[in-house]
């Protein structure tokens, strides 16, 4: 073999080197980020104990409790959680209600006997409570309980529109239902009057709803969906009932959470999901739905900062423009605002008739 032919091989040989090393190097620096172990957990995997526990549900699950003061927030993970005050279902407010008159005493047994199948007139709400014998307290109809009156109610208004002709019908039928198998007398009010007001009650509603959604987005490496629960769960987010999403739980349980965590559903699902690459995640707040006084707006500011330091992300709305402080500022102005008219109207954020009302 000549000199110049070794010396093209030579040259070959070190240009392959070099292609493969680079392709190499492009690939790792492509490669979603992953969670990184944490101190305490085995060296093959991620033990994130905030991980293990799961959206709490409504029956008084408990959750995490996220503190503000810290930046970032940290989870206090053996908090003790109170219980929800439990109050009657049905309030004239958002509802309509037709009182059921009785002669004498109907067990809570026979009552439970009578209901209907579904408890929706149309898409909204449908509810009996009992006036309980002993404790003189509306409520749900319970076994082993007496019952001295009975009203029935629907919900005015919901996210789905206002009650219409249709559905004030199908309550009536359902209510003289129930109200022939216990003997009792209903009184309902007028139709086009309810109707009325649920319009009105509408409208106010649609005016004053708000749900605030930001995405972060990856500056340069994607993340696993491993990487977006564990940076997640350090700020207290807990894994969702449903693929892809994480929550921030309310410090009592059974109330809905504070704040919601979503990415794509299909990389949560994925035969590996470590190998899925997410370029974004999306932050969500139900204003309505969460109490004023857990300062909602600042979590969901202080966890998008936090989140976008830790991942290398930047927040954006969701067409991608960013947000800056300035504008965080006046969207934190704007829900000031929007709270105070909730309250003016009885409909205080995080209530128990807000959280129908805007469900």
């Amino acid at each position: 073999m000549s000199t110049l032919q070794i010396s093209l091989a030579i040259a070959g040989g070190a240009v392959l080197a070099t292609v493969v090393a680079y392709n190499t190097w492009t690939s790792r620096k492509n490669e979603p980020r992953k969670p990184e172990p944490e101190p305490d957990a085995p060296s093959g995997g991620v033990d994130i104990t905030a991980q293990e526990r799961r959206e709490p549900a409504l029956d008084g699950d408990e959750g995490l409790v996220a503190s503000v003061g810290n930046d970032p927030l940290s989870a206090e993970l053996d908090a003790a959680l109170p219980t929800p005050e439990r109050k009657p279902g049905l309030d004239p407010l958002i509802d309509v209600i037709a009182s059921l008159g009785l002669d004498g005493v109907v067990s809570g047994d026979a009552a439970l006997a009578a209901l209907p199948h579904t408890r929706r007139a149309g898409s909204k709400p449908f509810a009996v409570e009992g006036m309980n014998e002993r404790s003189r307290h509306w409520e749900t109809p319970l076994g082993g309980q007496r019952y001295t009156a009975f009203q029935a109610g629907v919900q005015l208004a919901n996210r789905t529109g206002a009650l219409n002709e249709i559905e004030f019908s199908e309550f009536v039928m359902k209510t003289q239902a129930f109200a022939d198998a216990v003997n009792a007398a209903p009184e309902f009010p007028d139709m086009l009057h309810e109707v009325a007001r649920g319009r009105e009650l509408d409208q106010f509603a649609s005016d004053h709803d708000a749900q605030l959604s930001f995405s972060l987005r990856a500056r340069h490496a994607a993340w696993s969906p491993g990487y977006v629960q564990q940076n997640a769960a350090r700020l207290g987010f807990v894994p969702g009932v449903i693929p892809g999403r994480m929550v921030l739980p309310a410090p009592v349980a059974g109330l809905p959470p504070l704040l919601g965590l979503t990415y794509d559903a299909q990389a949560a699902m994925a035969e590996d999901p470590e190998q899925s690459a997410l370029r974004d995640i999306a932050l969500h707040l139900d204003v309505p739905q969460v109490l004023r006084s857990e300062q909602p707006f600042a979590r969901l500011r202080l966890v998008s900062q936090a989140l976008a330091e830790a991942m290398d992300g930047v927040v954006t709305d969701q067409n991608g423009h960013l947000i800056r402080d300035e504008a965080m500022d006046a969207i934190g102005s704007d829900l000031e605002q929007l709270y105070d008219a909730l309250e003016s109207r009885d409909l205080a954020a995080g209530s128990p008739q807000a959280r129908r009302l805007f469900s």
